[in-house]
């Protein structure tokens, strides 16, 4: 495979972030290559269950009321997620399997339930359709729920959409628009130049790259690149595991979260119960750090406890067939805010990592492509990721030099 030698912009990562970002890039006139170690849609943007959770999540809720009320900071970003979500099947021309048919974070105490309103007040006064429902309503609305549930928090935006259909669009309409595509290519050296970077490459696509600009979107492998390039990105690996039942009719119209214990379910287009919501796997490691590349290994306690508060919440669920459980592997930052923008100590870097990147990643997409064009949205896009912006761990490249 031949690559250019001089391009506008060089992604690093075939994820829906970058697949989404190079098709932002190509339509607005860049020269764009895509460069992956695996195949496109290999990493998370691939293995997650594809929810599209428009609520302030319970990571954020479970760390007190201070980081939940700065959490709401980010729902200035679901509320642009929403608008893009509904507009990107018609935009990719292609079925995405997108269903917004509302989401449920569902409440069994009282004290559960008073997070429930606290955390309904701030979405709302961010714009986002977050309602308290409880008694008969709550019943009307989802029926099939647990008498042990007594309230809910309901979005009608949320929903899910299919991670293995996503990534694909965006990269056959990144390609139609111009941009290509290295698959089977790492990067092995980056070195800046004045006026950008000339990037090693070794693989299928071997040779040396002259990019103006260059994006980090490698999902775990995101810190490792950035070495390459001698910046620190704070990004730290966790392995999650997730379930699936078998084929069943339809049932579940809502994406159902829990606000006080780790769960996420719905139903997917196939018939089909993904059940989730951040239960660890174990990550592999060797010489004093974790391997990225071996496959965590799924823990029983995990499968287990996922399952029994499945079942607690949606009793249906407990007489299906469990077919598959597996695990993967994402990267979160310290204080667990994505990490999208540029990196301030590297002039024409940037990355788009850090959780939240199915949720979000069209709208990061969209926002980071923005600042890497210029022009007169870059200001505004650079202030809408302002909460995920790279520049607030800026102090540790500090030491780093040029």
């Amino acid at each position: 495979m031949s690559v250019p030698a001089r391009v506008d912009a060089l992604i690093v990562g075939a994820g829906l972030v970058g697949s989404a970002t190079a098709w932002r890039l190509a339509q607005a006139g860049a020269s764009v290559l895509i460069v992956e170690a695996a195949h496109a849609n290999a990493g998370a943007s691939g293995q997650n269950a594809g929810s599209l959770h428009f609520q302030i999540e319970r990571r954020f809720l479970e760390q007190g009321e201070a980081k939940a009320a700065e959490a709401a900071a980010i729902t200035g970003l679901s509320r642009m997620a929403v608008d893009d979500w509904r507009g990107l099947e018609q935009a990719l021309g292609a079925d995405l399997h997108v269903h917004m048919h509302g989401g449920l974070m569902v409440a069994e105490t009282a004290d559960e339930v008073a997070m429930l309103e606290r955390k309904a007040a701030r979405e709302r006064a961010a714009g986002l359709s977050a309602e308290l429902v409880d008694g008969a309503e709550l019943r009307r609305i989802a029926p099939y729920l647990s008498e042990r549930v007594i309230a809910a928090n309901h979005m009608a935006d949320e929903g899910h959409a299919d991670p293995r259909a996503v990534t694909p669009a965006f990269v056959a309409a990144a390609r139609a628009a111009g941009a290509v595509l290295a698959e089977r290519t790492r990067v092995t050296a980056i070195a800046r130049r004045a006026g950008g970077f000339a990037v090693t490459l070794a693989g299928a696509g071997a040779g040396t790259v002259q990019a103006d600009q260059l994006l980090i979107a490698a999902g775990v492998w995101s810190a490792g690149v950035g070495a390459l390039a001698n910046v620190h990105l704070p990004l730290f690996p966790v392995a999650l595991q997730m379930n699936v039942t078998e084929r069943v009719a339809p049932f579940l119209p809502h994406l159902i979260q829990h606000v006080g214990r780790r769960l996420s379910m719905k139903q997917a287009h196939a018939g089909n119960v993904l059940i989730g919501g951040g239960w660890p796997s174990r990550m592999a490691a060797g010489d004093g750090r974790f391997d990225l590349s071996r496959r965590p290994e799924l823990l029983a306690p995990s499968l287990a406890g996922n399952l029994a508060v499945a079942t607690a919440v949606l009793p249906h669920v407990g007489g299906l067939n469990l077919i598959r459980s597996w695990t993967g592997t994402t990267a979160i930052t310290a204080d667990q805010y994505p990490l999208v923008g540029a990196v301030p100590c590297a002039p024409g870097l940037f990355v788009a990592a850090g959780g939240s990147a199915f949720t979000l990643g069209p709208t990061f997409a969209r926002l980071i492509a923005a600042q890497m064009a210029g022009g007169g949205a870059a200001a505004e896009a650079k202030a809408a990721l302002a909460i995920a912006a790279p520049a607030r761990f800026d102090h540790l490249n500090s030491f780093m030099g040029g």
